[in-house]
């Protein structure tokens, strides 16, 4: 009767395990997916090799950007706070919604 017992108790504990590892790993899926509506691309602000995926040329995704304040490396940001940002690289001086190429 105790093996049954443990065995029940396994196969609890090991659903309990599982159903709780599904709910955490779909929780940022949507939350995710919420902030995205919320922000921008900023270009020009993002420091070496802390760029978000997909930079452009010379760089191939996340964290592969080569110098700080790149023209074609991007951070996302709160909609409305990119050209507010300090980009000492940008012909504006402050981040782009666009790629450009450095000031020298």
């Amino acid at each position: 009767m105790n093996t049954t017992i443990s065995r029940n108790t396994q196969a609890a504990a090991l659903a309990l395990a599982l159903g709780t590892a599904l709910s955490i790993a779909g929780a940022p899926l949507s939350s995710t997916n919420a902030q995205a509506a919320d922000d921008e691309k900023c270009f020009g602000i993002a420091l070496k090799g802390k760029n978000e995926c997909a930079a452009g040329p010379g760089t191939t995704c996340a964290g592969t950007s080569r110098i700080d304040y790149q023209g074609n490396a991007w951070k996302l940001v709160p909609k409305g706070t990119c050209e507010k940002t300090v980009s000492p690289t940008s012909p504006t001086g402050f981040g782009q919604l666009a790629a450009y190429k450095e000031k020298a």
